[in-house]
């Protein structure tokens, strides 16, 4: 069935003729908000994993992560094309050298055609944007998580809004693509303040979106916040139906990456259902076909 929105594998087939097959790799990299150089604990919802998939792992070098994922691939899917894809903690955390060496390691197979860098926007400088800017069909993912200053205190992110506004910005200029996370469902939210940051993401036309459920995972902070004083989470039908309008406000060109997945399944404490991903997306589905709705159908383009 078509979409009534516009999915990354949509628009990677569009860019490359072929279905591309993500690789996630681990890079083994570090984040200024786990080592104590912008405050300690981290986020409060990340566990240990860095909120990693866990599909592989820093023991094995860049070239090694990505033959396996290539062969699993393969011979699964018969898969032609490949986007290397960093995750785990923040991806540009480094020296501009270190991250040469690594970046340049994806691309030792023609297979490769793009990369995707997950990272926050407090990590990104001039000289990091001009070297990722040098490579096949780059993007960035910058974890934001809500517009509201108020709510990434709350969470202890460690940034503002106007830090990721302006990385956005500047990472843009480069032609570099720009995927933001958000969050859904922080206590401290009501639905106005959820779509709000959908409208800031409008303005600034952002390329790619990736939406989360507000997940309590074993040994995070945010797990010991729970237990002593538990708070409401959104029911599946609740954040299906924001979702939906969320999906309304975007542009018709930012590429939908996620709005329901099965990470964290051995580590979820609460809410149980988001590891329930097909039902999730039928769900999303389903709302949208009954309100007739399409995506972009709110978007409202900025001035100049």
């Amino acid at each position: 069935m078509e979409k009534r929105y516009y999915p990354l594998s949509k628009y990677l087939k569009e860019t490359f003729n072929k279905k591309v097959y993500k690789i996630t790799l681990d890079g083994g990299f570090n984040c200024p908000n786990r080592d104590g150089t912008i405050s300690s604990g981290g986020c409060i919802f990340c566990d240990e994993s860095g909120s990693y998939s866990r599909c592989n792992s820093a023991e094995n070098s860049i070239q090694t992560q990505i033959k396996e994922s290539i062969e699993k691939l393969t011979k699964q899917f018969k898969a032609q094309a490949f986007m290397a894809y960093f995750q785990s903690y923040s991806n540009t955390y480094a020296p501009v050298d270190y991250l040469k060496k690594i970046y340049d390691s994806v691309f030792f197979d023609d297979k490769i055609v793009s990369i995707s860098i997950g990272t926050r926007p407090d990590c990104v400088d001039n000289e990091k944007l001009d070297l990722i800017s040098t490579y096949k069909h780059p993007w960035i993912e910058y974890g934001l998580q809500s517009a509201k200053d108020e709510t990434l205190k709350l969470i202890n992110r460690g940034h503002d809004f106007n830090c990721f506004k302006q990385a956005v910005i500047e990472t843009k200029k480069r032609n570099i693509k720009v995927c933001a996370h958000i969050i859904l469902g922080f206590p401290n939210e009501n639905k106005k303040d959820m779509l709000e940051t959908a409208k800031k993401l409008a303005e600034l036309e952002i390329d790619g979106i990736k939406i989360h459920m507000l997940t309590v995972l074993a040994d995070s902070p945010l797990a010991k916040i729970y237990e002593k004083q538990p708070f409401y989470l959104l029911n599946m039908e609740q954040y299906a139906e924001i979702v939906c309008d969320i999906l309304e406000i975007l542009p018709k060109t930012t590429t939908i990456q996620r709005i329901a997945g099965t990470g964290y399944s051995e580590t979820t404490l609460v809410p149980k259902w988001v590891n329930r991903r097909f039902e999730i997306l039928n769900l999303i589905d389903k709302i949208m076909i009954q309100r007739n709705s399409i995506q972009g159908q709110n978007y409202i383009k900025p001035k100049d």
